[in-house]
């Protein structure tokens, strides 16, 4: 059964959004923010202000209010499409040796700023286009993996390599699969000219600037869709239309005829329920059809995800039932590591299994599931206490991290003290100050809740309190507090 493919493309001036959609359902969602705009692929010319040997890392001025991170690693030839003996001979030299202080480097982000880390980067520059990706320096020419058709893999190159020079080689993307050779003469031509662009203002004076910067996101997203897997693009800017067809016909002209300008009466984020969908990929509850559950919680370390049954009764055993859930719970956690971009170790809690075969199958279901991701993502099965531990590329910060921010109220804690405990805490409080200071009573000032408890249900203890200290306690409730706010004043 084929998939209905289509993008979703809301723009306004400080924002643009991308739903990718697949038969009615949302499978990604992409947000870029005019004030916070991805870094990842930009190159600049830096300056290194510090070498830390011990880290084997070097801290670069890229121009930004945060250094950017250079590992020994990352200042390395290409090595993407060397074959695995050639890679595993490459060894880390020492960072002092490959760098120093004040030196200039042309460097590329492979990483966007996560929390208080900068950006990360590479000395191993690739330039991306529609079917070609051009890597200075080198002189070889590599295929993409998911290009299975050995036929295919040795016809692109014989087609690619006479265009290798000593100015550098190329990658040839999944999306070149079915192309013709004047398609990637025109790639490869269009990025040495780009390339011979950023030497020339790398030729330029001063420092630590910018050299080449990315896509905007929507035309970013269509470079890198493979031919043919679209159906339909409709965007709801006349504007950004007219910029993205202009795009698609020099460089994916196949696209542009399915490129729509959305005029509905309707937001255009309310067809398919992309806005309630979006709503719901921020819970940590996610509910299956089944009736099951996952609990998704998302740390700084890790994401961990737990599987659960809730009304799922099952038809026939309790082993068939868990083996039922585990399974439809797969492709539930492929789509929400892609809705929500969770990136980094991934620890998921199957519910527990007796049968090794079951086992077999759950974890063959979510290889299988995830095979559809255009993130990596390495599964290394059962752990021995039975849970399933992988990891995802984590290459732009979380849907949490970009749309959320730490609650003003509990502070990251994801709960609050209840009632009971803010009552107690008041009132060792009012102890504490009058054990500090001289006052002839006491005045609290606390939330809705809290003032009401402490008017009803704590009245009592409040009483003993004042006879206990010998002083009149009052309670004024202030609706502006938070929950767990409340200040007691000296009168």
């Amino acid at each position: 059964m084929s998939k209905n493919i289509e993008l979703l493309i809301n723009v306004t001036p400080s924002e643009t959004r991308v739903a990718h959609i697949e038969s009615g359902l949302l499978q990604e969602i992409h947000i870029e923010r005019e004030s916070k705009r991805g870094m990842v692929g930009n190159i600049y010319k830096g300056r290194v202000i510090r070498v830390l040997p011990g880290m084997q890392a070097a801290f670069v001025d890229i121009g930004l209010d945060k250094a950017a991170f250079l590992h020994a690693s990352d200042i390395m030839p290409h090595t993407e499409c060397v074959a695995g003996e050639e890679q595993k001979q490459f060894n880390v030299h020492d960072i002092s040796k490959l760098v120093s202080q004040g030196q200039d480097v042309t460097v590329q982000v492979v990483k966007d700023p996560l929390g208080s880390k900068g950006p990360r980067l590479t000395t191993d520059i690739t330039v991306p286009c529609r079917h070609l990706v051009f890597m200075p320096g080198s002189s070889h020419v590599g295929v993409s993996q998911r290009i299975e058709s050995e036929v295919e893999r040795e016809r692109l190159k014989k087609i690619v390599l006479p265009f290798c020079d000593e100015h550098g080689g190329f990658i040839v993307r999944t999306a070149a699969e079915g192309a013709g050779e004047e398609e990637l003469l025109h790639d490869a031509l269009f990025l040495k000219r780009l390339w011979q662009k950023i030497l020339e203002r790398k030729q330029r004076k001063g420092t630590s600037k910018q050299l080449y910067a990315e896509l905007p996101l929507e035309q970013r997203l269509l470079r890198d869709f493979s031919t043919g897997t679209l159906d339909r693009i409709r965007i709801d800017s006349k504007t950004a239309m007219q910029e993205l067809v202009k795009f698609t016909d020099e460089y994916i002209p196949e696209l542009s005829s399915i490129i729509e300008l959305y005029t509905g009466k309707q937001p255009i984020f309310e067809l398919h329920d992309v806005e309630n969908e979006i709503q719901r990929a921020l819970d940590k509850k996610v509910l299956m059809k089944s009736g099951g559950y996952l609990i998704i919680d998302q740390t700084e370390a890790m994401t961990t995800i737990d599987i659960n049954t809730g009304a799922f009764v099952g038809h026939r055993n309790l082993e068939e039932t868990i083996f039922n859930t585990n399974m439809e719970a797969t492709q539930v956690i492929a789509r929400q590591l892609r809705l929500r971009n969770l990136g980094g170790i991934i620890i998921i809690d199957f519910i527990d299994m007796k049968n090794p075969e079951h086992q077999k199958r759950v974890l063959a279901a979510l290889n299988a599931a995830l095979s559809i991701d255009r993130v990596k993502t390495v599964v290394n099965g059962f752990s021995q206490l039975g849970l399933v531990e992988m990891t995802r590329k984590r290459i732009r910060e979380s849907l949490e991290h970009v749309l959320c921010q730490e609650c003003p109220t509990c502070h990251g804690r994801s709960t609050v003290k209840n009632i009971e405990t803010l009552c107690h805490e008041v009132m060792r409080e009012v102890v504490r100050m009058d054990q500090l200071y001289r006052a002839d009573s006491f005045l609290i000032y606390a939330s809705s809740e809290l003032g009401r408890a402490l008017q009803a249900e704590e009245s009592h203890n409040l009483a003993e309190l004042g006879i206990f200290i010998g002083k009149q306690v009052k309670v004024q409730i202030d609706p502006l507090y938070s929950h767990e706010q409340f200040d007691v004043v000296l009168t």
